[in-house]
């Protein structure tokens, strides 16, 4: 088994939708990114890549490249699914703590886990999300950004028999 720790953080900005968890969440604000900025998918890629011993989310979908301009951060976390099956790996379990000020997110969570363990391959109780406050501390605290960690298992799948 492996383990990867991710992180990810957006600033909010007005005239953008906000993607978290693989689903639109209605706010005034959405994520600031060269994708959609979901900053939960962006976590656990980051956490999945780091188990696999690859890199980051940068180096695989550098925010340089124009084909990945606006893409919905889902495509990219089927993507990386993919290069862990194509290693040997799948998913054992995923656990994800958001921090933002507004909006309430607990009342998303279903609709997050409906989202994401399809493309992650676990079921319901293999993903874990929490989400908690600032406290009114910094950017996050005053609603000004939204930063989110992850942390995966990684199980190596066992060979077929012939």
């Amino acid at each position: 088994m492996r383990i990867g720790l991710g992180f990810d953080s957006h600033r909010l900005i007005a005239g953008r939708p906000l993607y978290l968890g693989g689903i639109g969440i209605p706010h005034p604000k959405g994520l600031l990114g060269h994708s959609d900025g979901d900053a939960v998918i962006h976590a656990l890629i980051d956490a999945c890549l780091g188990a696999a011993g690859e890199g980051d989310i940068g180096q695989l979908f550098p925010d340089t490249d124009p084909a990945t301009a606006g893409v919905r951060s889902t495509i990219l976390l089927q993507d990386v699914v993919g290069r862990l099956r194509k290693k040997g790996f799948r998913l054992g379990h995923a656990d994800v703590v958001v921090a933002a000020e507004t909006p309430k997110l607990g009342p998303h969570f279903e609709a997050m886990k409906d989202a994401l363990c399809p493309l992650l391959g676990l079921r319901r109780d293999g993903l874990g999300l929490k989400a908690k406050t600032h406290e009114g501390l910094g950017d996050i605290g005053h609603g000004r950004a939204i930063a989110c960690w992850a942390i995966v298992s990684l199980v190596k799948i066992p060979p077929r028999k012939k």
